[in-house]
Formats: C-alpha cells, sequence, structure tokens
C-alpha cells in the first residue's frame, strides 16, 4: 500500500482502476528504475499544479524519466485512450449512455504578437490573433 504524499497522487482505488488500463511493457530495454505507479504520480503532479518538468520535487524520479514516458505515452495514445475509458466509466455511473449524443462547441479569440507564429484576424470580434475551439458534451467532459 502506497503513501500518498501529495494531494495529486493516485489513492489506491484510482491505481487499480488505471492499471488495468495500463500498457504492458514491451519486455525490450532495461527494467525500470521507479515504478509506474511513481512515473504517473509525478506526471500527475506536474499537470495538477501547472509547473515546469524540470521543478520537480526530488521525491519523485527525475524530470527527463517522467517527460520521457508522458510523451512516449502521449504518442502511443495511451492517456486519450484513459481519458475515453474514464469518461465512458463517470457517464455510465451516472445513468447516462456512455457515449454522448449532443455536444456544445464554443470558440474564443486570444490575442497574440507577430512572434508568436501565425495569426489571422477575427472580423467579428475586431481581435488579430489566433481562434481556439473546444467541444465538450453535455457534462462538460
Amino acid at each position: 500500500m502506497a503513501s500518498q504524499t501529495y494531494g495529486s497522487d493516485l489513492t489506491d482505488d484510482e491505481w487499480a482502476l488505471l492499471s488495468e488500463m495500463w500498457p504492458p511493457r514491451s519486455g525490450r530495454g532495461a527494467p525500470l528504475k521507479w515504478s509506474t505507479r511513481e512515473i504517473v504520480n509525478a506526471v500527475l503532479y506536474v499537470l495538477r499544479g501547472g509547473i515546469a518538468w524540470r521543478a520537480l520535487p526530488h521525491e519523485f524520479p527525475p524530470w527527463e524519466t517522467v517527460y520521457y514516458h508522458f510523451r512516449q505515452l502521449r504518442l502511443a495514445g495511451v492517456w486519450e485512450r484513459i481519458n475515453t475509458a474514464l469518461r465512458r466509466i463517470y457517464r455510465v455511473r451516472i445513468g447516462r449512455s456512455p457515449d454522448p449524443h449532443a455536444a456544445i462547441i464554443d470558440s474564443q479569440s486570444a490575442k497574440t504578437t507577430e512572434s508568436g507564429g501565425p495569426r489571422g484576424f477575427d472580423g467579428n470580434k475586431k481581435v488579430n490573433g489566433r481562434k481556439r475551439h473546444i467541444l465538450v458534451d453535455t457534462l462538460g467532459l
């Protein structure tokens, strides 16, 4: 039973659910020096706190290791599959269909500078910059 050091750390029940969805190791390469749970807790600490990878406390694995695993899992689509599975579990738990049938879309115009990369003009709002969009189901997921 792992102790919970930070508020972002997974509880035993959360880890039991997440570990079922976790992809198995390929068997290639050196054995992991840190457990998968430690790496996931470090990723959650960075994402929840909005801190830089290099600012990880010393109780976690080195930031390079954590970022490497985060990036590999992102490129493989693991985080998106976990998010989809958790959303489906939550929707069923509250008595909804596992897949949403209605959605809400919104957009936001944000001002940028010339050095910020490509930009456009939102004629409706008279804003130079970027336009970003978000799509959520009726529960906001």
